[in-house]
């Protein structure tokens, strides 16, 4: 009698839409097992005719039971072991006196019993190689590093056998087998088909090639559609395999057509060969929700926007990366509320291309003032909205809009068709390289693509630059079933990085990538490259760029750079690649091999969102108690009531957060020297945060975005009506908001602002916007309203929080007037123009930024709440600091987060000729005005949560 072990199936429980039951596996009768001599292992596996892979296969259907005879230690649902090299399998097994044994069957059928693995086609004994794993191995695969070595003959057929189920077994001296486990193959796929030829379609005059890499696929076939759904094959083409690549060619009629691949792979979540149906995982063009690949020809005239090939040359030139500013925006945020967009447009790329919607003029305002980027989040082909606008569903605003502020009902109605509506972030790929359908006014054909482009070609004459957000980190979709499912139907557990378990990791949240295997690498570059190339856009930002090999991204970033106008049609040294580099999860500490992580990817020039600043402003962290206060959100001066420790305690946490918003202001160099609150001079690289982290760690200024908000968690002025007192003014909390752009938007570094932060952007204080609907991410460019008390947040993210967040929305002086957010929009596009004013805030080197900015208010005497930065040019024709700015010689910057008007002396700024900047002597904003210089003191005296420039001119 069998013991039967049921396990539940890790590496498909992230795909929300399936229900699998454990599964078991019948063994194989006797009769049909083919057992092999040993002599067999000179000669190929199997026959080169494509025709001997015409094997017993099984349709994948969710419906079809797996069934799995087990050891109790371990069975062939996990892969345990990994064959690294084609000499090589790795495995955590300590053979001392048995035997080791690989196992292998083309039509998938082994099985194990106390007696070992059943069913098998080929047995290979394995010779332990006792100095173990090579220094290649061990660097590819570090979390494996100490496991033993086994040795496969050399003449071993690897390449056909890779297209086999596999398994190793251990056998005690006494022949009983202790354990069995399946294998991991990136390693040798990667050593022996890692390829760099061409992958996807490709066009001629007269004829249309299709290649795909799949080199453990049994059979490829592609199936042509004539349309986008529905209706038999036109024909279904075999494709032919060299070296692990398929391909074949067609006549030039299939352009317009429509394919999906046949793919024949043994899959070892389901331990059977499958025939999977697939989209080219280099897909350019799609029907709607990705039902089908699209043979398009994005080089196509017809496809091309008047003007299109010109593009390059009329981009907004940015002379450095250190004067890019980045406003994150969603696509749908963008005019899905504005009743200045034809209903047509809303929501979608075609609105962006209007001349005079609220929308337009308000990035138009923006980009006058300053703003360079347009960071838009996902538009590749993301699951969770449909492409069919006829499918999505809606709530009745008219309804909402007559229900409480505090009420629950709202966010009832909205999470109640939240998987049916037409929003979502987009962070759950599908396919990388495709526009989103639901985005285009057809899905099908290639009006995506023309309607992209156009809305690229729109905001450059805006004056604006385009960054795309990438998420090569995870996909959302696994396994032969699911229908969003492709990368892993092409290469069974290649794409997806696995644990040791051979499960899939899921600390991204779902389905995590494998960069650092060849092939998968490749993928993300030429995916980043045809974007750059076929849509001439000007940055990425990389979701999780942790959780990307380092590797990657410098190979990324040297790829991007290497395009030029002439051969091209852009220029890549303008292209800017940055991302969050959260280290966390598998990869955490270069678990996975050299990650990029914040302390990593520095000195490459590729950028990462510095966490510092944002949360020594805000307090805190996202993840800490809500009402943590930090510099701006009222720590020591203006208590919320939360239990921060004594006076003493405040007063530290304050001066630390004061220190690291210090260094966030130089750029979060590392090697910046500055004075901290105890006196001591100290490097960016010294001053500590997090567990003795580190809070500088750039080796340049455009390695640092500094931010204090962006799309995930609570909007700046939400998170501030949270953290500060309940009894102060709305007035004040404005004021607050702007308080906190003004320090982002006058750091050196590249500054990172949400859509909607300038204009006092509320979610009614959802931290977690990302399914909430329209109707929470709803963004009013008519300035009537910034969305507070629009109802509870939705009840899984916020429920925690409704006890604080209630009694905030019911209270009507929390609401901002239409007064206030007109101010806010004055206040920000005026401190952009101060940061465009003078070359100084924008230093290009660490250099720079150490010779020329000072901070004065420091040491153990400083003025709680007060940061007091200078910035010092030189003058032509005077040895020393060479002259940057014709304009001004010398720039203060007084930060004031106090409640009360403040002063600060300084021995070292007396005697100057420092004024108001211009543009705040004529801001609207009268409290600002109040600023003033004393030259005879040096005192500076600052209004309330005010932050006052002040300037030297040049005498002419």
């Amino acid at each position: 009698m069998v013991d039967v072990l049921r396990v539940p199936f890790p590496v498909l429980q992230s795909s929300p839409s399936l229900s699998f039951k454990p599964r078991l596996c019948p063994l194989i009768p006797p009769s049909r097992r083919l057992h092999l001599k040993s002599n067999s292992l000179l000669f190929p596996l199997f026959s080169s005719s494509p025709s001997f892979f015409k094997l017993p296969l099984r349709c994948s259907s969710p419906s079809m039971p797996l069934q799995l005879s087990s050891l109790s230690q371990d069975s062939l649902l996990y892969s345990r072991a990994y064959w690294v090299t084609k000499t090589i399998i790795a495995w955590n097994v300590d053979v001392v006196e048995g035997s080791c044994y690989l196992y292998a069957s083309k039509v998938a059928a082994l099985s194990v019993t106390d007696n070992g693995i059943q069913g098998h086609d080929l047995e290979i004994k394995l010779e332990e190689d006792r100095s173990g794993l090579p220094p290649n191995v061990i660097e590819k695969f570090p979390h494996i590093r100490d496991y033993r070595a086994f040795k496969l003959p050399p003449v071993l057929d690897a390449k056909n056998l890779v297209k086999c189920q596999l398994a190793v077994a251990e056998f005690n001296s006494q022949g009983k087998c202790r354990n069995a486990t399946g294998l991991q193959l990136p390693g040798v796929l990667d050593e022996l088909f890692s390829y760099d030829g061409p992958l996807g379609a490709f066009y001629s005059a007269e004829a249309v090639s299709l290649c795909l890499w799949a080199p453990t696929a049994q059979a490829v076939y592609a199936h042509i559609y004539k349309d986008p759904v529905g209706g038999s094959p036109l024909e279904i083409i075999p494709l032919e395999e060299t070296n692990g690549v398929w391909s074949t060619k067609g006549p030039k009629s299939w352009e317009g057509c429509y394919y999906m691949y046949e793919v024949s792979v043994y899959h070892p979540s389901t331990l059977h060969i499958e025939k999977c149906y697939a989209n080219d995982p280099y897909a350019r063009g799609l029907s709607a929700d990705g039902k089908r690949t699209l043979f398009v020809n994005l080089h196509a005239d017809d496809l091309k926007p008047e003007g299109w090939d010109e593009l390059a040359d009329m981009k907004p030139d940015i002379l450095s990366f250190s004067d890019i500013s980045i406003y994150e925006l969603h696509i749908r945020d963008f005019s899905a509320n504005d009743d200045t967009v034809n209903a047509d447009f809303r929501g979608g790329y075609m609105a962006f291309t209007l001349k005079d919607s609220a929308g337009v003029l308000h990035l138009k305002k923006l980009s006058k003032a300053g703003i360079t980027h347009v960071h838009l989040l996902p538009t590749f082909q993301f699951a969770a909205v449909d492409d069919e606008k006829e499918n999505w569903k809606y709530v009745d605003s008219k309804i909402l809009e007559k229900l409480p502020p505090d009420s629950a009902e709202q966010q009832e109605k909205i999470t109640a068709i939240q998987d049916d509506d037409a929003y979502n972030w987009g962070y759950n790929p599908v396919l990388w390289g495709a526009p989103k359908g639901s985005y285009s006014s057809d899905p099908n054909g290639p009006c995506r693509i023309v309607e992209f482009r156009k809305m690229i070609q729109a905001l450059t004459h805006i004056g604006l630059r385009v960054v795309l957000d990438v998420v090569y980190n995870h996909l959302h979709a696994n396994g032969p079933f699911d229908k969003d499912s492709v990368l892993d139907k092409i290469v069974p557990g290649y794409y997806l990085r696995r644990n040791t378990d051979g499960f899939i990791e899921n600390s991204t949240c779902v389905n995590n990538t494998a960069s650092e295997h060849y092939m998968v690498e490749r993928l993300i570059i030429d995916d980043l490259l045809s974007w750059a190339i076929n849509y001439k856009v000007d940055g990425f930002r990389f979701d999780l760029m942790g959780h990307i090999m380092k590797r990657t991204m410098v190979k990324a970033k040297d790829a991007l750079c290497s395009l030029t106008k002439e051969r091209d049609g852009v220029d890549g040294s303008r292209i800017y690649i940055y991302g969050e580099g959260w280290d966390f999860g598998e990869v955490a500490k270069n678990g996975r091999g050299i990650n990029a992580a914040q302390f990593n990817i520095c000195g490459t020039g590729i950028g990462s969102f510095n966490d510092r600043i944002r949360d020594a402003m805000l307090g805190g962290s996202p993840f800490g108690p809500p009402l943590q206060q930090g510099f701006v959100t009222g720590l020591l001066l203006e208590p919320n009531g939360h239990d921060h420790g004594t006076k003493d305690v405040e007063k530290a946490m304050l001066a630390s957060a004061k220190d690291h918003i210090q260094v966030g202001l130089a750029a979060n160099l590392r090697g910046f020297v500055l004075t901290d609150f105890e006196g001591k001079e100290r490097k960016g690289l010294e001053v500590l945060c997090y567990g003795e982290t580190p809070v500088g760690y750039a080796f340049c200024p455009t390695e640092t975005v500094n931010y204090v908000s962006a799309h995930d968690n609570e909007t700046l002025f939400d998170i501030i009506s949270l953290k500060t007192p309940v009894g102060i003014s709305v007035e004040d909390r404005c004021r607050m908001n702007h308080f906190a752009t003004s320090i982002i938007a006058l750091t050196q570094g590249i500054p990172f602002f949400h859509a909607g932060d300038e204009m006092l952007r509320s979610k009614s204080l959802d931290r977690d916007s990302y399914n909430s609907g329209d109707w929470f991410n709803r963004l009013d460019f008519t300035y009537n309203s910034n969305n507070w008390g629009v109802g509870l947040p939705p009840k899984q993210k916020n429920e925690n929080s409704w006890p604080l967040i209630q009694p905030r929305l019911a209270d009507p002086s929390f609401k901002p007037q239409r007064s206030h957010i007109l101010a806010a929009v004055e206040n920000f596009t005026d401190v952009l123009c101060i940061r465009y004013s003078s070359p100084l805030f924008r230093l290009r080197t660490a250099n720079a930024i150490q010779e020329r900015v000072r901070f004065h208010n420091t040491g153990p005497s400083w003025v709680p709440g007060f940061i007091v930065m200078s910035i010092e040019d030189g003058n032509e024709g005077i040895p020393g600091l060479s002259q940057l700015d014709p304009i001004f010689s010398y720039v203060v910057v007084v930060f004031n987060a106090c409640p009360t008007e403040e002063s600060f002396s300084s021995p070292t700024l007396r005697g100057r000729t420092l004024q108001l900047h211009p543009i705040q002597v004529t801001s609207t904003d009268e409290t600002v005005k109040k600023s003033s210089y004393e030259a005879s003191t040096g005192c500076f005296t600052v209004p309330a949560r005010t932050t006052s420039v002040f300037v030297e001119p040049r005498k002419i």
